[in-house]
């Protein structure tokens, strides 16, 4: 699946390289840490920026879902970060990221997903994640 097609992100804003798995239950993408990432310092990338690998890895899972030959919704989405916890002080540039999130509860157009990123078996950080999108009412 094309993840320019699924989130609006390009060049060095664009932080996921791939989807590994998605499904009804969770999404899941890997992403390689890069010297171009934002909050790139000498040999290191600061965790904050993980908040939008999980941003984006949640964009791939609601819209992902949806596709099925439809075209993508695009409209803006109201954004809120529940939690975050980061297990790591910073990240090796060239590190192998694995982002899995899943949904944890939803309501029309509320939904509230976990995302938890790591690199290998060690947890990185986990982030949940509220998105709110406008309604086709609204949108009218």
């Amino acid at each position: 699946m094309d993840i320019e097609a699924l989130i609006p992100h390009r060049d060095r804003m664009k932080l996921i390289d791939c989807i590994l798995d998605l499904n009804d239950e969770k999404s899941v993408t890997s992403a390689r840490v890069s010297d171009r990432w934002p909050l790139h310092s000498e040999a290191y990338v600061d965790p904050l920026v993980l908040i939008e690998v999980v941003a984006q890895t949640a964009a791939v899972h609601i819209c992902g879902r949806k596709k099925s030959g439809k075209t993508v919704d695009r409209r803006g989405w109201m954004v809120g970060i529940k939690n975050a916890d980061f297990f790591w002080d910073r990240i090796p540039v060239d590190t192998l990221l694995t982002t899995t999130v899943k949904n944890m509860y939803h309501m029309e157009n509320y939904n509230v997903l976990e995302g938890e990123v790591k690199a290998g078996p060690d947890l990185l950080c986990r982030v949940q994640r509220q998105v709110f999108r406008e309604s086709d009412e609204e949108a009218k």
